[in-house]
Order: structure tokens, then C-alpha cells, then sequence
């Protein structure tokens, strides 16, 4: 089997951190148990180009127990755990390409190796892999007859690919089922993306100036934990009305160049490039800390760091700290990339538990109906959220009511008057 990744020694500590994992993603162990009966996706290959955490492990274990042929690469350079890639080769026989901290030529030929195992399905987390067979011949890749999308950043690439009609095969966006978005989104980016602030910083959140930049699902819970930890929250928005909604939240709206003279620490969860620009840069006060949460690492505007720097050098395991010419210092976190998964863990597994059952569902949604599904992007149908609330619900021992009969009847009729 071949593989690349940082060292063997380190898989006994990796698969303990699975199986803890594991412990909370009551989900994925209900498809894993009907998996091991049933196989659905016995004979199929799958690249799992991913986050590789302790989650993403599982989910791995789980395509391999439906009877795929897995192999995994990291799709960020600086998010892989080294022993949980350690752990999927030598206790799962699964060949992983993924190191933390390659550079980009690197992370690329680890897409190669990937891809090179000629795979029918792609798991995607910000389009990369799917970008990058896009621009190359058909026939490079002939057996790919779909993909799934993990994350925002992929969706909005995806759908671009697809509006220029070079979209090749069906893609599932698991980042558009609302057990996807209305729950990792806000809760686990919320958590995540402070835990990744708090371990890189050590910093007290009450009593400073927290700006969130950005109020989508994960703006929305990003500004509530801070706000919970006694952060005074202010949001920067483009959208008039998600910067409405904010304002109705409690939180103050302003533009990013005023927030920035009064801001302490600085989050971009917007997915788009350079959020937090020159001219915001050039306003902050010293000792400012930069971060950001989307898939890439071009929210903060890095190139006017380092035009503007006299220096850097790194403070603390994760923080990059610039002395300015004008002698401010600004603390850029992970590099600008992921600061929940460069700095923490990620998410945590209980709320994974249902994006990736998504994944899951896709996998076996593509394989089943690939033939009838036109190539562009597509949603799980809503019956496949509700089954994956209900078993989360079971697991968690809620329970619910369900309509009466004579309630569906009136809902679905227009007779009933005042």
C-alpha cells in the first residue's frame, strides 16, 4: 500500500482520538451498523479529499464499512492531524496522502495520488479536487461519475463551474441540507473558530472589542459565543439585510474600516477575498488580532501585511506577529488560514456527526441515481434531513410530536375558512 504521511509512530495515539470521537457521533454509527449489513457501496472507489481530523476519520471508516475502496488526502495544508492519518494506515489499510504543513506543490501532488487511483466518487471540501479535474482532459478521468461538496467556499465554486456548463457529473452539495448548514455552520464554526482564538491567544474575550466580519450561518454563531464570553461583538456586512438581522441580534453594524480602529480581535467568515483589506489594516491599533474561518486563506489581506511590515516573527505556536514601519504590532493568526483548524481541532464531533452522515447519504444518493442526475449541483431531498434530525434526536432522548391526521388534513387543504 502506498501512502505519505508524517510518521507511523503516531497512529496508537490517532485511532485513541477516533474511537473517542466515535464515542459522540450517534449518527454514523446507526448508518455504520446497516453499512455492515448491507454495503452500498461495495465495488466503488472513493477519494476523500477532506479536513483529516478525528471526524472526518470516522467518516472514512464508515464509506469503508458501506464496501468502498477508500483513499484519502488532506484538503487544507495546515488543518491534517498527523495521527489520525497515521491511525486510517496502519490499522485500516486505508492509503492517506496528507502531511501538516506541505507547501503547495506538495498538496497538489497529494490531489494527484488521490485522483490517481481512478475513482468513481470525490468527497470535496472547497472544490479543489473537482476545480482541478475540471481544467484537465476528460479522459484523464473518465471514471468520476460524481462528487458531494462539503463546505460554502466549494458550493459557490461548483456553481460557477456549472454556470459555465463544464460541470462533468452530478454533484451533491451537503453544505445546503439544513442539517448541514443550520447546525455545523453556527455551532460548530461558532465554538470552533473561538476554541482555535482562545488555544492560539490565551486572551479574556470580556471586556474587549470582538468584530466579527461577515453574518451568515457562521457569522451568526461566531457572533453569539463571543458574545457569551462577555465580548463587546461588532459586525461588518455587504448584505443589507443579514446586516439588519445583526443589528435586530443586538450586535452594532459598521464598515470594516471603522471597525477596525476600535477593534481588539478580528474574525472573517465570509469566503471571499480580502475582507479585511489594506485600508482596514492601516487603522488598527496596536497589538490587533487577525483571524479568519472560511475554506481559504485570502479573507485577510496578507500581501499589505507584508508590504507594510518591518519585521515579523512568530510569538507563540499559531500567532505571526508584524511590527509595522509605523511601529503597531498585528497578530495574524494560523497563518490566515482555518484558525479552528489550524490552532484547535475543528469542530466538535457530536455536530459533524450529521454533516457527515450528509456525506454518507450522498455517497450512496450519487451511486444509486448518478445515472438519472444531470451534471450540476444538487441538494439531498428533505426527507434525508429529517431522518438524520430523528436519529440525532433519538440519540440525544428527545422526543417530538407528529401531526394527527386531522392536522395534516387541514394543512393540506383550502377549504377551511375563518
Amino acid at each position: 500500500m502506498d501512502y505519505s504521511i508524517a510518521d507511523l509512530k503516531l497512529a496508537k495515539d490517532g485511532q485513541n482520538r477516533i474511537d473517542w470521537a466515535f464515542e459522540t457521533m450517534d449518527v454514523l454509527k446507526k448508518l455504520r451498523e446497516r453499512y455492515a449489513k448491507e454495503k452500498p457501496l461495495a465495488g466503488t472507489t472513493v477519494f476523500a479529499c477532506l479536513h483529516m481530523t478525528t471526524e472526518t476519520a470516522n467518516l472514512i471508516l464508515n464509506l469503508k464499512e458501506a464496501g468502498a475502496r477508500m483513499v484519502a488526502a488532506a484538503s487544507n495544508p495546515l488543518s491534517t492531524q498527523d495521527d489520525v492519518c497515521a491511525a486510517l494506515v496502519k490499522f485500516h489499510k486505508i492509503p492517506v496522502y496528507a502531511k501538516c504543513g506541505v507547501n503547495k506543490r506538495e498538496f497538489y501532488q497529494y490531489m494527484d495520488a488521490g485522483l490517481a487511483y481512478r475513482p468513481q466518487l470525490v468527497l470535496d471540501d472547497g472544490g479543489d479536487v473537482v476545480s482541478l479535474v475540471t481544467r484537465q482532459p476528460q479522459a484523464k478521468h473518465p471514471d468520476i461519475i460524481g462528487a458531494t461538496e462539503e463546505t460554502t467556499t466549494g458550493v459557490v465554486r461548483l456553481n460557477a463551474i456549472a454556470r459555465e456548463g463544464k460541470l462533468r457529473f452530478p454533484v451533491v452539495a451537503v453544505n445546503e441540507s439544513k442539517t448541514k448548514h443550520i447546525f455545523d455552520n453556527p455551532f460548530g464554526v461558532g465554538q470552533s473558530a473561538l476554541d482555535g482564538i482562545t488555544r492560539a491567544t490565551n486572551r479574556l474575550y470580556a471586556g474587549s472589542v470582538f468584530v466579527v466580519c461577515g453574518y451568515g450561518w457562521c457569522g451568526r454563531g461566531l457572533a453569539a459565543r463571543a458574545a457569551g464570553m462577555g465580548a463587546r461583538v461588532i459586525v461588518t456586512e455587504v448584505n443589507p439585510l443579514k446586516a439588519m438581522e445583526a443589528v435586530m441580534n443586538g450586535f452594532q453594524v459598521m464598515p470594516i474600516v471603522k471597525a477596525a480602529a476600535i477593534g481588539d480581535i478580528f474574525c472573517s467568515v465570509t469566503g471571499d477575498l480580502n475582507v479585511i483589506h489594506e485600508a482596514a489594516i492601516q487603522q488598527m491599533k496596536d497589538g490587533a488580532i487577525l483571524s479568519q474561518a472560511g475554506h481559504f486563506n485570502v479573507e485577510v489581506e496578507i500581501p499589505a501585511l507584508e508590504k507594510l511590515k518591518k519585521s515579523k516573527r512568530t510569538v507563540r505556536k499559531g500567532v505571526t506577529q508584524y511590527l509595522l514601519r509605523d511601529g503597531r504590532r498585528l497578530n495574524l493568526l494560523a497563518e490566515g488560514r482555518l484558525v479552528n483548524l489550524v490552532c484547535a481541532e475543528g469542530h466538535p464531533a457530536s455536530v459533524m456527526d450529521m454533516s457527515f452522515a450528509n456525506q454518507c447519504l450522498g455517497a450512496e444518493h450519487l451511486i444509486k441515481n448518478h445515472e438519472t442526475l444531470e451534471p450540476k449541483v444538487h441538494v439531498l431531498p428533505e426527507e434525508v434531513d429529517f431522518e438524520i434530525a430523528r436519529l440525532k434526536l433519538a440519540a440525544m432522548g428527545v422526543e417530538f410530536d407528529e401531526l394527527t391526521d386531522e392536522q395534516s388534513a387541514y394543512l393540506q387543504s383550502w377549504k377551511f375558512g375563518t
